[in-house]
């Protein structure tokens, strides 16, 4: 049951592939402040590992009882005491799909939604739990009305609810990262359809928005996790260099290197993005030929999005307006922590989003 009370601080989790995120904020009159922020990150490599070999270990492989202590160990690390929270959960635990109904009463779609879902969702409708939105079409008035369905397995649901019971957090909402997403990088006034990419460790997910309403969603297997390792097979580095870079500045590895052998990896870079630049237009292809929906702008979030490069190889390719993701943009914070908090941008998007969207939770329950 949702507190009767609306919250005036509010957590956002992200529980993702490699790490744990998470972003406290504060309303102070119209405006959200920055409280606090933290992460915790799984392991991944070994001290001998070879950075060819696949990963071997995801958050997805932990217990709700060690995800949980490592969350508690984050709020007790940054000295969070709020425990009303929102988690996100990664697009690789959720299916996501629109389609069509025919002309009916807004207490009809609800039953027709569920009967038309199982024709789209690859698991017995009994096993998930969905959630539904309106994104086209007036109930009672037009012919036709397009719905948006995110369906996740009720295993999953079950797990984050333990999660949230075991590091004693009050759980006001879980639902697909994708829309912590559109939350946090996409404006209210903005009413251009949107495209945000968000690279993640082991996967790529692209989503196309227009007016904050989620339209399509498509997610791929390339990601961090294959960037790294192309860029091991070709950089003019030694293996134990290459994986001390890979620890000490993730994919920023590669505005550090030294203007002669940066100039030199110019193609190969180039090389690397076009397996994911391909999906992302192949993507786009399909959400133009459904709806005729054009994105004006790509916003890159993820790690990788933090480095300029990346940011040069959307350009190049899309010639579309491409930002940075800066979920912190319209939110308050000290001056002197700017730059750190400009850094962590791209990676915290869901979970600064995440906060957002418990706050607004509240206020619809007041």
């Amino acid at each position: 049951m949702l507190p009767k009370l609306f919250a005036k601080k509010f957590l956002g989790i992200d529980i993702g592939a490699a790490s744990i995120k998470m972003v406290e904020l504060e309303e102070s009159g119209n405006k959200f402040i920055l409280s606090n922020y933290g992460e915790i990150s799984v392991d991944f490599a070994g001290e001998n590992e070879d950075f060819l070999s696949p990963q071997k270990k995801t958050m997805a492989d932990f217990s709700a009882s060690e995800i949980a202590e490592m969350i508690q160990a984050v709020l007790l690390e940054a000295k969070i005491k709020t425990r009303q929270c929102a988690f996100s959960i990664p697009d690789f635990s959720t299916f996501f799909t629109s389609f069509f109904l025919p002309g009916m009463t807004q207490k009809e779609i609800g039953a027709a939604v569920v009967f038309e879902a199982r024709q789209h969702i690859p698991l017995p409708i009994d096993s998930v739990t969905i959630d539904w939105q309106l994104i086209g079409g007036d109930p009672g008035k037009s012919d036709k009305l397009e719905i948006a369905v995110t369906a996740i397995p009720n295993e999953i649901v079950a797990k984050y609810k333990e999660i949230a019971l075991k590091a004693k957090l009050q759980l006001m909402l879980m639902e697909a990262e994708a829309f912590g997403l559109m939350q946090a990088l996409i404006s209210r006034e903005e009413s251009r359809a949107v495209c945000v990419v968000d690279i993640g460790v082991q996967s790529t997910v692209c989503s196309l928005a227009e007016k904050q309403s989620l339209r399509y969603s498509h997610s791929f297997d390339r990601g961090l996790d294959y960037l790294f390792n192309e860029l091991g097979k070709r950089l003019p580095i030694d293996q134990a260099a290459f994986l001390a870079a890979k620890k000490n500045y993730g994919f920023k590895m590669i505005s550090l290197l030294e203007p002669d052998v940066g100039e030199k990896m110019q193609d190969i870079i180039k090389e690397i993005f076009k397996p994911i630049l391909r999906e992302i237009e192949m993507f786009l292809k399909d959400c133009r030929q459904s709806s005729g929906i054009e994105p004006a702008k790509i916003i890159l979030s993820g790690g990788a999005s933090a480095v300029l490069e990346t940011k040069k190889q959307f350009e190049d390719y899309f010639k579309k307006e491409t930002a940075i993701a800066a979920p912190f943009a319209q939110i308050g914070y000290p001056k002197e922590i700017a730059g750190e908090v400009e850094s962590i941008g791209p990676s915290y998007a869901v979970a600064a989003g995440m906060a957002q969207r418990g706050f607004e939770l509240s206020k619809k329950a007041k």
